[in-house]
C-alpha cells in the first residue's frame, strides 16, 4: 500500500508541474499587450503612455526573454508570490483571489453537497418505485439537460424581475459594507439564493439520474440475484446495491468539490456574483496574465487534491480495492 501511494504522489507532482507550465503558457498565447491594455484605461497622452509602458513592462517582468520569465515565475511561485494584478493594479493576485474564494465556497459547497445528497436519495427511491420513475424522474432529465446560464436567466427573470422577490446582481447590497451584522448576513443570503437554486436544481437532476441508473444496474447484478435466491430480505439487497452504487457517486462528488475554487463561471456571470469564475472572465477580458495564472493555479491544486482524496477514500471504502492492492504487493 505504501508503494501504491508513493507512485500516486509522484504522478501528482509530475501532473502539477505540467499543468502549472501549461497554465503559465496559455495567457502568453493571447493576442495583445496587457500593459498597453492597462494604460489605455488611464487615457494618458502618447508621450506619457510610452514612458509608463516601459516602466510597467519592466515592473511586471515582461521585458526579459520568455525563458527567463518562466524561471522567474517558478522562483516567485516557490516563495508564494503570484505577482501583481494588471487589471486591479497594484493589488497582489493572492489578495484578489482570497477575496473571491469565500463567495465561491458559500455558493458552491451547499449547492454541491445538498444536490448530491438529495439527488442520490431521490434517484435510489425512484429506481424502486415505478410510478415515481415514470412520472417524476423525467423532470430530472430535463433539469440535468438544462444549461446553467439559461436556468439562471429564467430564475432571475421570474423571481427577480416579474415577482421582484430576490435581487439579480451582486453578492450583497451595494449600499452595505461587509460586516458580521445580521443585516449584512441577511443581504448576503438574499443575493445568494437565486445562484444557489440554479446550481442546485441542475446538480440535483444529474445526481438523481446517475443514482437511479446505478441502482437498477446493481439490482440486476449476479450478487443481487444470488442473495435473492438465498432468501435474503429485499431491504438488505437494496442496502448492498445502494452502497455499491454510491462509490462512483462519491468519486463524482470529490471531483465537484475539487473545482469549488474555480467558481461557477456561467452562473456568476449571469448574477454578477464576485467569485473566482467571474474573476477569471474579468482577467481574460483585461489580459491580466498574473490573475489568470493565479486563478487557474487554484483550480489545478483543488482538482489534484480532490483526486488524491478520491484515491484514499476508495481504498478506505471499497474492500475490493484493498484486496487488489494486497495481492499486487504479494
Amino acid at each position: 500500500m505504501r508503494r501504491y501511494f508513493g507512485r500516486k504522489v509522484l504522478i501528482y507532482i509530475l501532473t502539477f508541474f505540467l499543468a502549472v507550465t501549461i497554465d503559465w503558457l496559455i495567457p502568453r498565447f493571447m493576442p495583445g499587450d496587457p500593459v498597453q491594455n492597462m494604460l489605455s484605461r488611464a487615457a494618458l497622452h502618447a508621450e506619457a503612455a510610452e514612458v509608463m509602458h516601459g516602466y510597467y513592462t519592466s515592473a511586471f517582468g515582461l521585458d526579459v526573454p520568455i525563458w527567463q520569465q518562466y524561471i522567474n515565475f517558478w522562483l516567485a511561485l516557490l516563495h508564494g508570490d503570484l505577482g501583481i494584478s494588471v487589471y486591479l493594479f497594484p493589488q497582489p493576485v493572492t489578495q484578489v483571489i482570497m477575496r473571491a474564494v469565500p463567495f465561491d465556497i458559500l455558493l458552491l459547497l451547499p449547492s454541491i453537497l445538498l444536490s448530491w445528497y438529495a439527488g442520490n436519495k431521490f434517484g435510489a427511491f425512484a429506481a424502486r418505485n415505478k410510478w415515481l420513475d415514470n412520472t417524476l424522474l423525467p423532470v430530472g432529465y430535463i433539469l440535468t439537460a438544462t444549461p446553467y446560464m439559461w436556468l439562471g436567466i429564467l430564475l432571475a427573470w421570474a423571481f427577480g424581475i416579474v415577482l421582484d422577490i430576490f435581487p439579480i446582481a451582486g453578492a450583497y447590497s451595494y449600499e452595505m459594507a461587509p460586516s458580521l451584522s445580521l443585516g449584512f448576513i441577511a443581504s448576503v443570503l438574499h443575493h445568494w439564493f437565486l445562484p444557489f437554486a440554479s446550481l442546485f436544481l441542475v446538480g440535483f437532476g444529474g445526481w438523481a439520474i446517475g443514482m437511479r441508473n446505478m441502482i437498477i444496474y446493481e439490482l440486476e447484478a449476479d450478487y443481487s440475484h444470488y442473495l435473492e435466491a438465498l432468501g435474503a430480505p429485499r431491504g438488505l439487497i437494496r442496502r448492498y446495491a445502494y452502497r455499491n452504487a454510491l462509490l462512483p457517486q462519491l468519486t463524482g462528488l470529490a471531483l465537484q468539490l475539487g473545482v469549488i475554487v474555480s467558481g461557477a463561471l456561467v452562473t456568476e456571470v449571469v448574477f454578477s456574483y464576485p467569485g473566482i469564475g467571474y474573476l477569471i472572465l474579468q482577467a481574460i477580458q483585461n489580459q491580466d496574465y498574473f490573475l489568470i495564472q493565479g486563478c487557474f493555479l487554484f483550480i489545478i491544486i483543488g482538482v489534484l487534491l480532490a483526486n488524491f482524496f478520491i484515491d484514499v477514500a476508495i481504498v478506505l471504502v471499497d474492500p475490493r480495492t484493498r484486496a487488489g492492492m494486497l495481492g499486487e504487493g504479494a
